[in-house]
C-alpha cells in the first residue's frame, strides 16, 4: 500500500502522537536486556518520525518503508535536522538488507496493516535473519479492546484551517480487522478545498497468536506490555499493546 497524497499530511495529522515514548521504550528495553550496540533497523519508518529522534539519540538508523511518497518527506526532515541515515523503500515481507542490527522496531501499529496470517509470520521471519545474536525486535499493535470498542462503526473528524478530515471505521471482513475511509478537504494556494480519498485496512491478532509466530520464528518472548509502559501486564482497556523479543544465541 503506498499511502500517495496522505504523505503530505500525515505529519500534521499525527502531530499529537508520543514519538518521545516509543524512543524512551526502545532505550529501557536495551538497558534492560544488555544490549549494547546502536545499530537499529526501524521498519515502516514513514516521514521518519521515530527515526530521526532515535539517529539525535545516538542510534545508528536505517529507515525502512513501503511509500516512496513517505521516504521522501522523511530524506527532506532529515536534511533539514543535519542528520544522515539510510533509507531503503523495501515491504517489510521481503525485507532483504546487506546486514544485520541490534534492535529492530515496527512501531505505531504498523504491523496491523499486514493482514494475512501468513504474511505477519514470513515478517517476522525476515526479521529474525536481520537482528544479531541477542539483539532485540520491538514492536507495537493495536489491541483487540481498540479494534472492537474504539474504532469500530466510530466516526472522527477533524477540522482545521488548511485541512479537513472526515474518517469513517467499518468492521472488516476478516477477524479483528477494521477498515478506515479517509475524506480529506485539502486547501489549495487559491483558497478553493479540494477533496481527495483514502483507504486504509488493519487487522490485529490474539496476544498468543503473535507469541507463537514469534517464537516459530526462532525469537524468544521477554515481554508483552501496554500503553509504553515498560513494565506491568496488559488489561481490558489497554490500547496498544508491546512486544520485546529477543534472538538468543543457538
Amino acid at each position: 500500500m503506498s499511502y500517495g497524497q496522505f504523505a503530505l499530511l500525515y505529519d500534521e495529522l499525527m502531530s499529537d502522537m508520543p514519538y518521545d515514548k516509543w524512543v524512551a521504550f526502545v532505550d529501557a528495553r536495551r538497558r534492560e536486556a544488555g544490549v549494547s550496540g546502536t545499530s537499529l533497523l526501524d521498519l515502516a519508518c514513514g516521514t521518519g518520525n521515530i527515526a530521526l529522534p532515535l539517529a539525535k539519540a545516538g542510534y545508528q538508523v536505517t529507515g525502512v518503508d513501503l511509500s516512496d511518497d513517505m521516504l521522501t518527506i522523511a530524506q527532506q526532515k532529515l536534511a533539514a535536522a543535519e542528520v544522515s541515515l539510510s533509507l531503503y523503500q523495501q515491504d517489510m515481507r521481503e525485507l532483504e538488507l546487506p546486514q544485520t542490527f541490534d534492535i529492530v522496531t515496527i512501531f505505531c501499529d504498523s504491523l496491523n496493516y499486514i493482514t494475512e496470517e501468513e504474511d505477519v509470520k514470513e515478517t517476522f521471519s525476515r526479521v529474525y535473519r536481520h537482528v544479531k545474536e541477542n539483539g532485540l525486535f520491538l514492536f507495537d499493535v493495536h489491541s483487540l479492546y481498540k479494534m472492537h470498542h474504539i474504532f469500530l462503526n466510530e466516526t472522527y473528524t477533524i477540522n482545521e484551517e488548511d485541512v479537513a478530515l472526515i474518517w469513517h471505521c467499518f468492521e472488516g471482513e476478516k477477524p479483528n480487522s477494521v477498515e478506515h475511509e479517509l475524506t480529506f478537504f485539502v486547501k489549495d494556494d487559491g483558497d478553493i478545498y479540494r477533496r481527495f480519498e483514502e483507504f486504509h485496512m488493519q487487522r490485529t491478532y490474539e496476544l498468543e497468536q503473535l507469541q507463537h509466530w514469534l517464537e516459530e520464528a526462532g525469537f524468544q518472548l521477554i515481554g508483552i506490555t501496554g500503553d509504553f509502559e515498560v513494565k506491568g501486564s496488559v488489561t481490558d482497556t489497554t490500547e496498544r499493546v508491546f512486544f520485546t523479543a529477543q534472538k538468543k544465541r543457538a
